[in-house]
């Protein structure tokens, strides 16, 4: 892997692939396939009049970010403050902390940050006692954190994500942001609605926060102009521009979505949500070519010990296997195929172990010792945080960027 870090200062240009010029297994992500999965998400939110703050936990990769950013995202959502120093230390000017922030040094991470100049920081509250520590860090160091509400579904009877509950909830918070005035800022709500199993559901949830957000700015109780309403995943975001898209368009309210693997989108999970989405929305389906799985893991056969069964050197410390095990994309035979081909349909991962892959063929397969594999994955998330270089390819497979990432 040392071309590989001496590459991330030379962006990488001239390895090639297909050439054998990386060592395998490699995290692989298409750059004209993220480029269409970055204007179809552009277009798609545009069409809504909301704002995008893609979600930065999925890749912990700043120069996804300032690709998300050039293709006019808002901001870049994070879950913890060590993830918010990354964004900000990479030149990230509005970060959203869209989680609970506690604990003394986690606390003092995000006051530090809220009072550096020119940062937009924003962060989650849901109660006086999480109040009452931001505001002391903040008030200490003269700084001033805007701060939303985070609103939980009401049925939500296991306690599956934090947030208020109910009015009495809500009432307890926004008297405790009262006592810290100065420090903390109510800029409006936050809701998350992935919890939710069905549309009903997550329509009613998102209905309550609009409601929500307009009671509040009619009562003069957010201090922010515009006021931040803002949730959606990857799974609904869909859902969420329709009940919010009027609450936008009358100005006083601003709706940030906050999908994070569009970039990347994947041949599993969230390619099931995406087929979901372009059935049920109106929109999303006359915006060309859909979301693309752009995110591949490849890696060589390293062995055959039967005529039905592969085993490929790739394994969970390389690919996401919690929704979904990897499924065989394209093969290739180097010195011999000028490209990759389709992988027979038949081939199917069975199982993996730490660095190996079980791989189901068919006796008489035309497969070797040493051919390539290309995966698609189910769940980015959790394949992107294997990697600390992920390589991104043009069209002919020739690497053009090594990316960094930082979790």
């Amino acid at each position: 892997m040392d071309e590989l870090n001496k590459g991330v200062g030379q962006g990488g240009s001239g390895w090639d692939l297909l050439a054998g010029d990386v060592p395998l297994p490699a995290a692989v992500l298409s750059g004209p396939d993220m480029a269409h999965n970055l204007a179809w998400m552009r277009a798609f939110i545009d069409s809504y009049g909301l704002a995008l703050a893609p979600h930065g936990k999925t890749t912990m990769a700043p120069a996804l970010f300032r690709r998300q950013l050039d293709a006019g995202a808002w901001g870049i959502t994070v879950a913890t403050s060590q993830q918010a120093r990354v964004a900000a230390a990479h030149g990230v000017e509005r970060i959203l902390i869209a989680n609970q922030v506690v604990g003394a040094a986690n606390v003092a991470a995000v006051a530090a940050l809220a009072a550096r100049p020119g940062l937009d920081l924003l962060c989650l509250v849901d109660s006086p006692a999480g109040v009452a520590q931001l505001g002391a860090a903040c008030r200490a160091r003269g700084a001033t954190l805007d701060v939303l509400i985070e609103l939980a579904p009401e049925r939500d009877q296991e306690g599956l994500r934090c947030g208020v509950r109910d009015a009495a909830q809500l009432a307890a918070v926004i008297a405790a942001l009262a006592e810290w005035r100065g420090a903390l800022r109510l800029a409006g709500i936050e809701f998350y609605e992935g919890v939710l199993a069905d549309e009903a559901s997550v329509r009613r949830f998102v209905r309550r926060a609009v409601a929500t957000v307009e009671r509040l700015v009619a009562e003069g109780q957010v201090e922010r102009t515009p006021a931040i309403l803002t949730g959606a995943g990857s799974a609904w975001y869909d859902v969420v521009a329709e009940e919010s898209a009027a609450v936008a368009r009358a100005g006083a309210v601003q709706v940030v979505l906050r999908p994070g693997c569009y970039i990347s989108h994947d041949d599993g999970l969230y390619r099931v949500a995406q087929e979901q989405i372009l059935r049920r929305n109106p929109v999303a389906p006359g915006l060309g070519a859909p979301l693309r799985p752009a995110l591949r893991v490849w890696a060589a056969v390293q062995s055959i010990p039967d005529p039905a069964r592969a085993v490929v050197a790739m394994g969970k410390r390389d690919v996401a296997f919690d929704a979904g095990l990897p499924r065989p994309a394209t093969r290739f035979r180097p010195g011999q195929d000028a490209r990759p081909a389709e992988a027979p349909a038949h081939w199917t991962v069975t199982g993996l172990m730490d660095q190996h892959a079980y791989l189901a063929i068919a006796p008489g397969d035309d497969l070797a010792v040493g051919d390539v594999i290309a995966f698609d994955i189910s769940h980015p998330c959790l394949t992107f945080d294997k990697w600390r270089r992920i390589l991104v390819t043009d069209a002919a497979h020739r690497v053009t960027e090594v990316l960094e990432t930082f979790f």
